[in-house]
């Protein structure tokens, strides 16, 4: 059986508590995302007990965003765990997510256009003007430019940068809630379904399983209708 295109999120108060996680998931899904809070407290660890015996692909989401020198170095530092996925930040420009790329050269380097937890009101206070799907499209070229194998967008914009970017770049959607699900601290947002009919490549989940009584059969089930649709 051919795991479903999602990254879980393992957002775990602990490592014990991610490794299960991702032990649970992993039959279902291509991808677990260990964030920035479990990689500074567990450390390079962590990378290895979410991987586990599965060689399941290792989503690290730190979002570099810093000078070119010290982005270089930091992914240079990572490079050598082999996460299959690192973001960065596409606000901090070219020479940037360049240094990113040409630094940590086995790893697809994933450019994070605009918070999915940003409203259209709250980038409008930010200096943002404009439609949030001008400005990811904006940012999206940008990075892509730069050398950026991937792209992180919400699902409204993702049809958008599809058109914008074509086919060979990854599109990997946050913002990604089950039918019925609480939004939580998501503002933009869509289902499973959805964003992949609009050209999402890998979909971050996370509450939705991991907050499940069984993450398990949480995954399985939102892996087997995503399946449903992609051979549909």
């Amino acid at each position: 059986m051919t795991s479903a295109p999602i990254a879980v999120a393992l957002d775990a108060p602990d490592l014990e508590t991610a490794a299960r996680w991702a032990a649970a998931v992993t039959p279902h899904v291509s991808t677990v995302k260990v964030g920035l809070e479990l990689y500074l407290r567990y450390g390079p660890d962590v990378i290895a007990s979410v991987r586990g015996a599965t060689g399941v692909q290792v989503f690290l989401d730190l979002k570099l965003h810093d000078i070119p020198n010290t982005v270089a170095g930091a992914a240079r530092a990572v490079a050598r765990l082999r996460p299959a996925i690192l973001t960065v930040h596409a606000a901090g420009g070219h020479t940037m997510i360049k240094a990113a790329v040409e630094n940590a050269p086995h790893t697809r380097i994933a450019a994070v256009t605009a918070l999915t937890s940003l409203s259209e009101a709250d980038l409008e206070r930010i200096g943002v003007r404009g439609p949030a799907s001008d400005a990811v499209r904006r940012l999206a070229v940008e990075a892509v430019g730069a050398g950026a194998q991937a792209l992180v967008c919400s699902p409204r914009e993702v049809a958008a940068v599809r058109a914008e970017v074509g086919p060979g770049i990854m599109l990997i959607t946050p913002g990604v809630r089950p039918a019925g699900s609480d939004t939580q601290d998501q503002a933009r947002v869509a289902t499973p379904e959805q964003a992949v009919a609009d050209g999402a490549d890998l979909l971050v989940i996370g509450r939705p399983i991991t907050g499940a009584a069984d993450p398990g059969a949480a995954a399985a089930r939102i892996a087997g209708a995503l399946r449903r649709v992609l051979s549909a």
